[in-house]
């Protein structure tokens, strides 16, 4: 289902004339990291890395 997506998109560029950088793409990855966020086929969720000093903080 994934391999069919990715060929409508990629066509979808190409009637539009617009193109990327292949060596910048990645393809079957579980999740990607955006913006702060995670976002993978369970839903978009905050980057724990980007709250880590957070929750570390000592309590008063």
């Amino acid at each position: 289902e994934h391999a069919e997506h990715l060929k409508i998109v990629l066509e979808v560029l190409r009637e539009k004339k617009l193109y990327i950088k292949f060596n910048k793409c990645e393809f079957w990855l579980e999740e990607v990291k955006f913006l702060g966020h995670v976002i993978s086929q369970g839903g978009v969720k905050v980057d724990p890395s980007k709250v880590e000093a957070v929750l570390n903080w000592e309590h008063p």
